[in-house]
């Protein structure tokens, strides 16, 4: 009960140091520094660059040579201390390269608290396909929580928001350091520069099923960029729109946002199940179509008699989350070898923050730029619409590409999905 306590904890640091600013950056970049969508893009693909090399070259050092927990207790301080910086900057040049190597430290330590969890679950007998993913839910709590703090404090162009990532990422490296050890399990393999670059993970790619697999994770990583990137923005807007301009969602936008954090919770419990009964497979393909719904909601939604469009699309971000991206990690943490687990951890974030976000970050921010934006005015409905229709061809590539090959095993609780 008390290594379940310390997880749960641990995924409530790990996400409110990014929720407290994630959401609300966009309006931090729009509304106070007043850079375009081009210029807030390459900010925010700080995440998706650091997330391209970070995650398995951080998960082969835990495999080789440093224990986990100490690493993940690490690469939080360093974060503590690039946010505290960030609102000392007043150059967006600056403030990229900051950010950048912030991201850096941070990007690693969300697989590390995935192959931390399951590392340490496993070591005490649990089964992790059933037990973690309510412990998961305080991670969507702080998130949530973050996002809120944010909010109900007035800070979403402020750059307080830092400030309070910068707490909560220090409590997250002061409490790994009370987490049993998770001590390398592949200190003695050879060693090989792609192996210091934590590139054995690759091997992944060579059964079909996972590679594929992997491949739709970095598509469903463009939807999850964009929905970070631009869900506060959107909102915002609504601003500029006279008969809008007292609607409450405007002066709270980030707490509406967190609605989805909200379905989330709901979401997370009901994994275990759905996995059980229908695999991977399946449950992928709810995800899709949930996030073409997402983007159609808030393309026709609005802060009057649209309202309840948009409160949809929110709930409905907590399937379309959830059923891909804490279903991902169980199907990679089954299917990899243990030994490079930490680096598969790693190689999933590189597909889904890291080339996903890269493409969702450039590919957005020059189609806002050159064919939504007219006289400084953004055409959000058509740039939801655009979102839709990518979601809807990722979605009838996926039921085309993806085979369930192993259906001989009926469940995700033996050894795969």
């Amino acid at each position: 009960m008390k290594l379940k306590l310390k997880i749960g904890q641990m995924q409530f640091l790990q996400f409110i140091a990014w929720g407290s600013w994630l959401i609300t950056i966009g309006a931090y970049a729009f509304n106070t520094k007043g850079w375009s969508a081009s210029e807030f893009s390459a900010v925010f693909s700080t995440i998706g660059i650091s997330a391209l090399f970070m995650p398995p070259l951080i998960g082969a050092i835990a495999d080789r040579w440093i224990n986990a927990e100490r690493l993940y207790s690490l690469l939080h301080l360093a974060c503590a201390l690039c946010m505290l910086a960030v609102p000392m900057i007043d150059s967006a040049d600056m403030l990229f390269w900051v950010m950048l190597v912030n991201m850096c430290f941070y990007m690693p330590t969300i697989s590390l608290a995935y192959s931390i969890s399951y590392r340490t679950m496993e070591d005490a007998g649990m089964d992790i396909i059933k037990e973690y993913p309510p412990l998961r839910v305080w991670g969507t709590i702080g998130f949530a929580a973050g996002m809120w703090c944010t909010s109900l404090s007035g800070l979403e162009t402020s750059a307080w928001q830092f400030y309070i990532s910068a707490f909560s990422s220090l409590m997250a490296a002061l409490l790994a350091l009370t987490l049993p050890k998770c001590t390398p399990l592949n200190s003695s393999a050879k060693l090989t520069v792609g192996s210091i670059l934590g590139l054995d993970a690759l091997k992944l790619f060579k059964e079909y099923r996972t590679g594929v697999f992997l491949i739709f994770a970095m598509l469903l990583g463009v939807c999850m960029q964009l929905s970070n990137a631009y869900a506060a923005a959107y909102i915002h807007d609504f601003g500029r729109i006279e008969e809008y301009a007292d609607s409450i969602i405007l002066k709270f936008p980030a707490v509406i946002v967190s609605l989805g954090q909200m379905s989330e919770m709901l979401f997370i419990l009901v994994i275990p199940f759905v996995l059980k009964k229908w695999g991977i497979r399946k449950v992928m393909i709810i995800s899709m179509v949930a996030w073409v719904f997402r983007w159609l909601l808030l393309a026709y939604g609005n802060p009057a008699d649209g309202l309840f469009l948009i409160i949809g699309s929110m709930i409905i971000w907590g399937m379309a989350f959830d059923f891909f991206n804490l279903s991902g990690s169980l199907f990679i943490e089954k299917e990899a070898d243990p030994a490079i687990r930490s680096s598969a951890q790693g190689l999933f974030q590189v597909m889904v923050v890291g080339l996903g976000a890269i493409i969702g970050s450039v590919a957005s921010g020059w189609l806002i730029d050159n064919f939504f934006t007219h006289n400084g005015v953004r055409d959000w409905q058509g740039i939801m619409l655009s979102f839709a229709a990518y979601s809807a061809v990722v979605t009838v590539l996926f039921i085309v590409l993806f085979k369930d090959e192993k259906k001989q095993t009926n469940s995700m609780t033996t050894q795969t999905v």
